[in-house]
């Protein structure tokens, strides 16, 4: 039997396994010490990602002390993703791509039309796939904070100006996540069509939880 790739190196048997559509959101309970794994399956999709601390309603991922306990503005393999009482939700234990984004956002229906013109108002974004899939945990629009897109390349111009430019991804490449403490794990799969973060081109991800 040939042995699925995407499951090598996982630190324990596989308790979850999805694929997740492109443009759709997704929400999971990822308990202490197990390890999420997202896999870009055919390359160049940007993954908006959000955390919630499972015990604590109020407790969420916060970019701007993520940035701060590690120096430094992009997520590697052994950044803690801390939280906004200071404390680490997950650790990203390996990665197959360099770094990842947490400066760029979620794309809006609002930010479409400010960017990209009004005919785009009417495109689905990232920011509804976070509200409908927080309902599920009766949170609402004031809980969404900056995020974390994994895959996306955002880099930082000599002037402080911010680019979006091709993913630096590739098909079957991961990244893995240990979680510190309980958590609830938020994915907007980007729907993004008019830059290219997704290629122009949406595409599913695989989200795999190992013991």
């Amino acid at each position: 039997m040939t042995q699925d790739p995407h499951l090598a190196g996982l630190p324990g048997p596989v308790l979850h396994d999805e694929i997740v559509p492109a443009r759709a959101p997704w929400l999971h309970h990822v308990a202490a010490g197990q390890t999420l794994r997202i896999v870009d399956l055919e390359g160049n999709q940007a993954v908006d990602f959000l955390i919630y601390a499972a015990a604590d309603d109020a407790e969420r991922y916060s970019a701007q002390d993520t940035v701060a306990a590690q120096g430094n503005l992009f997520l590697r393999t052994g950044t803690r993703l801390m939280s906004n009482e200071g404390r680490p939700l997950m650790t990203i234990t390996a990665s197959a791509v360099e770094y990842h984004d947490t400066i760029g956002g979620a794309c809006s229906c609002e930010s479409n039309t400010l960017r990209y013109g009004h005919h785009t108002k009417w495109q689905h974004a990232c920011v509804e796939n976070f509200l409908e899939a927080n309902l599920t945990e009766s949170r609402g629009k004031r809980d969404i904070v900056a995020n974390i897109n994994f895959f996306m390349n955002v880099p930082v111009e000599a002037d402080g100006a911010l680019g979006i430019v091709d993913g630096i991804s590739a098909p079957g490449l991961t990244v893995d996540l240990k979680a510190d403490q309980d958590v609830i794990v938020l994915v907007s799969n980007c729907p993004q069509i008019n830059n290219p973060c997704n290629a122009f081109n949406p595409t599913p991800v695989r989200m795999i939880v190992a013991a």
